[in-house]
This record gives structure tokens, sequence and C-alpha cells, in this order.
């Protein structure tokens, strides 16, 4: 059974700086296309970023310069580096790692940008 943990999120000012992690287990992490989502009270959730088994980046929208999507492979762990945060950067952060047709999501993170 597949499953995803994300951590590292929390209160940050407005101009700071977060690194969340998503740990996945049950299923080879490299075979996973893996992606990050957020959502934020009373939004639709929205993909952030993605990236491929072999490594290619998608950042979306007004999102890209400010935030960075990795992986490490040999610590099935997916990585999102996020800079010069504001305030409507504030959601919960989702992973999801996709394969074969299914998804698996992790519980989520809870992001806070205020002053």
């Amino acid at each position: 059974q597949v499953q995803v943990v994300e951590s590292g999120g929390g209160l940050v000012q407005p101009g700071g700086s977060l690194t969340l992690s998503c740990v996945v287990s049950g299923d080879t992490f490299s075979t996973f296309y893996m992606s990050w989502y957020r959502q934020a009270p009373g939004k639709q959730r929205e993909a952030v970023a993605s990236i491929t088994t072999g490594g290619s980046i998608d950042v979306y929208n007004s999102l890209k310069g400010r935030f960075t999507i990795s992986r490490d492979n040999a610590k099935s762990t997916l990585y999102l580096q996020m800079n010069s945060l504001k305030s409507e950067d504030t959601a919960v952060y989702f992973c999801n790692a996709f394969k074969g047709g299914y998804e698996h999501w992790g519980q989520g993170t809870q992001v806070t940008v205020s002053s």
C-alpha cells in the first residue's frame, strides 16, 4: 500500500522561505510522477509544480521563479522549496504520486504566511 506523507509546513513571515518534504513508501519512489498541489480556504485545489521520473520540472503560473520542485530518489522524498512567500501562498499543500493511472495523496501540510 502506497503511503504519502508531507511535512515541513508552518507559519512564516511574508518574504520568508520554507521547504516542504514528501516521503513516499510502499512502492518504488523513482517510478512515480510527482506533484505538489495546494488548496487555499474557499478555493479549489490547484497544481503548484510537478516533476517527472526523469527529472523534468514544471512550475505553474505565477509561482515560477519563487518555487522549486526536486526529488531525491535515494530518500524516496519530494521537495518543494518556496521563496519570497506571500500571504496568498497560504494554503494546505498536498503531495501527489501518480503511476499507471493511479494517484495517491497525502494528508497535506498547512502553510501560513502572515506577519
